[in-house]
């Protein structure tokens, strides 16, 4: 079972609650908010779940906001943290093989929840490739 921790601001929150419904029957999903869809800032909730990815090895995380991108910028601000602005299955795959990408963020406003259903089943069970990566991501 994995640690997945989640948290959105106020354009994701409710695929963040379809998420969260749709994955905690497989997984131990962290809710780390908000608690509703009132205006908050994307920047916040970043940050804290960030520090928690950061902090709890094997652990990953699921970003939402509008876009995906300021969620994304803002948590690759944070040490120890690769975040990938997932769209299609292949670059949420090579975010995992090629960059150990450890928080996937998405876009409630530019995909469906089915299709952000699809990208969390990859990014979560794509493993790191390793060897010619490793070295890569260590410059990082």
């Amino acid at each position: 079972m994995k640690k997945i921790f989640i948290a959105s601001d106020h354009a994701g929150y409710k695929l963040k609650t379809s998420v969260v419904s749709k994955f905690s029957k497989k997984h131990d999903v962290i809710d780390l908010g908000p608690k509703s869809s009132n205006s908050v800032d994307y920047p916040d909730f970043a940050k804290k779940l960030s520090r928690k990815v950061a902090s709890k090895k094997g652990s990953f995380g699921i970003l939402i906001c509008g876009s995906g991108m300021g969620m994304s910028m803002s948590a690759n601000k944070m040490k120890n943290i690769r975040a990938a602005l997932c769209y299609s299955m292949k670059n949420t795959k090579l975010s995992r093989l090629h960059n150990n990408a450890n928080i996937i963020t998405l876009g409630e406003r530019l995909i469906d929840k089915n299709k952000a259903f699809n990208l969390i089943r990859v990014f979560l069970s794509t493993k790191f490739e390793g060897g010619r990566h490793l070295r890569r991501v260590k410059k990082m």
